[in-house]
């Protein structure tokens, strides 16, 4: 029986997002699956999980909003701008107020300008940053247009006397480095600073609610170990529009359909409810992006 849906994961620290669809191809009986958005192995939280045909879904999910906690540590740098990597410079924080804190924080929200980390799966000439600093290159990655929404400090912390932990909340666009907020902060303090800790709470609509983790998803069959098959996926992350029984013919064939004035790209479903193509209007029609009707 085919399996066509997303699932929500939790996941959990210590795997790279690629072991997460390992272990879902296994619970799921298929190799189609894949992820909507790379999670650290640091890091844990919201995994959107696509399978079947609700891969085709994910590129959507890759671009939507994100939602983080995080704790962000100043008195040291790394240079993989986490826990993860080795400490390579030292600075006492003892001097960091409150007041100054929360004014360094104000330069990095709203629209920025931010360098990705260096340890970033961002690809150099063909090949992943990550590899490149790993094999001793020094990589300087380009600026990208990110939006921080919300910045919002929960708590701050002295756990030694030189260093400062700061507990907060992120809202942020897709593409946005949370590390590389940690690296800014710190760098514009004058002590470094680098994460300890992240947690990823939203992916667009999908959060931590309706999130499973591997050990439930281990105990389910394979028939049932979407959250979401795929014409209700759709249904939640796009406007819909119903299609009568021609334009589903049509539309199934890859064909266009009249305009309906709807903003895209939106999904279409046939009389039925089933889920036809997700579609965007130009040029005066209605045009498939991707089919999803089944073959």
């Amino acid at each position: 029986m085919s399996v066509d849906g997303l699932i929500v994961v939790d996941k959990p620290g210590g795997m790279t997002s690629h072991d997460v669809v390992a272990r879902i191809r296994r619970f799921a009986r298929t190799r189609r699956v894949g992820h909507g958005g790379t999670l650290d192995p640091m890091a844990t939280g919201v995994l959107v999980i696509g399978v079947g045909r609700a891969t085709r879904l994910l590129t959507y999910v890759i671009g939507a909003g994100k939602r983080y906690t995080a704790t962000i540590r100043l008195g040291q740098s790394t240079v993989t701008d986490d826990a993860e990597g080795d400490v390579v410079t030292e600075s006492s924080a003892v001097g960091l107020t409150d007041d100054g804190i929360r004014a360094g924080l104000l330069p990095l929200t709203g629209e920025i300008d931010q360098v990705p980390s260096a340890v970033s799966a961002i690809k150099v000439n063909g090949e992943r940053a990550y590899k490149r600093v790993r094999d001793g290159e020094a990589v300087t990655l380009a600026a990208r247009r990110v939006t921080i929404s919300r910045l919002d400090l929960l708590e701050i912390r002295r756990p030694a006397p030189d260093l400062v932990d700061l507990d907060v909340d992120v809202t942020c666009s897709s593409g946005t480095y949370i590390r590389a907020i940690a690296r800014d902060l710190g760098a514009a303090l004058g002590v470094g600073g680098h994460l300890t800790a992240l947690r990823r709470t939203a992916v667009g609509g999908f959060d931590l609610a309706e999130a499973v983790t591997l050990d439930e998803l281990a105990e389910r069959e394979p028939d049932t170990v979407v959250n979401l098959p795929v014409d209700a996926a759709a249904r939640r992350f796009f406007a819909s529009r119903q299609a009568d029984a021609a334009e589903a013919k049509v539309l199934s064939h890859g064909g266009p359909l009249d305009p309906a004035g709807i903003v895209g790209p939106y999904a279409v479903f046939d009389p039925d409810g089933g889920l036809i193509a997700i579609v965007s209007e130009r040029d005066g029609r209605a045009r498939a992006e991707i089919v999803l009707a089944p073959a």
